[in-house]
């Protein structure tokens, strides 16, 4: 296979350039958020970025941010948590010492009650009597204060509850698509990261990554909300495929990842070629003419964990090896390392269907 340009590269490097012309800061929100625009997978966002005209403030690409990347901007969000726990706490810190208080007064009077019980006066003492009413009194005072605390108590522990359940919330929402519902760009790295977390003895897998062929013309002729449910029926046949126990995940417009647990050639091979098989029978209904268009073909590109040393070129050599399948004409599947890597498993390196 020959050396081919990484476009996950080309595209990082337009980014850093265009945000050094622009006059853009280097903050991580900024980046990421010229990278999906120059990206286009959102195209809402990609009109919405030029709308802010060649000088882009600060505040105008928070304001943009916030919309459509809004994990970069949490601090209201966390701020809000913070000042709800520390308004519960502080509540709760005055409930304990008024608690503490009332004990102490009950205390004071369940001492003054047993020196008149213990004294050798009558029991019709109107000083005895009073002290056992006192005493009384106090008692039932302390079980309707008890109630009322464990009441207050199981509120608070409610509501910061709610408060831990809406930040796990928030940050589970990071590593979902919102599209799809599959994992994000972010659970796939995430995920990657854990394959190489004994850079020694990482763990075996295989990672593919597929894009529909000529995506870009397709979305062109269906129209935006059509292509919405378009990539929506590609992640259903993609998790299907995928199962439970390997990741699927969403990147961008028609792009997918695949990490399966196993460096098994053959398995990943049946189900790279059973997600594109499924895609083929696919029913993709023509905007213009309610008939079918062709029949849907994607390319992908693998990569074995045994063939790269750290995850940035594992991710890497996959995306180069879809860019050779793309080349040569898509609807191909390419396995990194025919020409480049002296490590050549089998035979199966570049096929198609046909060839299999």
């Amino acid at each position: 296979m020959q050396p081919m340009k990484n476009p996950a590269s080309s595209i990082a490097l337009r980014v850093a350039t265009a945000m050094h012309q622009m006059g853009i800061e280097g903050l991580p929100r900024n980046y990421e958020l010229v990278y999906e625009a120059y990206s286009g997978s959102n195209p809402d966002l990609v009109r919405e970025f030029i709308a802010l005209g060649k000088v882009k403030t600060q505040d105008a690409l928070d304001a943009l941010g916030r919309k459509y990347l809004p994990h970069h901007h949490e601090d209201g969000l966390l701020a809000r948590h913070n000042n709800k726990v520390r308004a519960e706490m502080s509540s709760f810190i005055s409930l304990l010492n008024q608690e503490k208080l009332s004990l102490t007064d009950y205390g004071r009077l369940i001492g003054d009650a047993t020196k008149g019980i213990l004294t050798d006066t009558d029991l019709g003492n109107p000083e005895l009597s009073r002290s056992i009413q006192a005493l009384k009194a106090a008692t039932d005072q302390r079980v309707a204060e008890n109630s009322n605390v464990v009441k207050t108590v199981v509120e608070k522990t409610e509501q910061l509850a709610d408060v831990q359940r809406e930040a796990d919330q928030v940050e589970q929402a990071k590593f979902v698509d919102p599209l799809t519902g599959m994992g994000s760009r972010r659970a796939f790295n995430k995920a990657l990261a854990k394959v190489y977390a004994n850079p020694a003895l990482p763990t075996l897998c295989g990672l593919a990554v597929g894009e529909i062929d000529d995506f870009a013309k397709l979305a062109d002729h269906l129209g935006p909300t059509v292509t919405e449910r378009f990539i929506k029926q590609i992640a259903k046949v993609v998790k299907a495929v995928a199962g439970k126990d390997d990741l699927a995940c969403r990147f961008d417009g028609s792009r997918f990842g695949l990490l399966f647990y196993t460096s098994d050639q053959d398995e990943i091979s049946r189900i790279v070629n059973a997600v594109r098989v499924k895609l083929k029978a696919t029913a993709v209904v023509n905007a213009g003419s309610n008939g079918s268009l062709a029949a849907l073909t994607m390319s992908f590109g693998i990569c074995l964990s045994e063939q790269a040393p750290n995850a940035f070129d594992l991710m890497s050599y996959s995306e180069r090896a879809l860019t050779a399948s793309k080349s040569s004409g898509g609807d191909t599947v390419t396995l990194y390392g025919v020409t480049e890597n002296s490590y050549v498993p089998k035979d199966w390196l570049i096929y198609k269907p046909h060839v299999v």
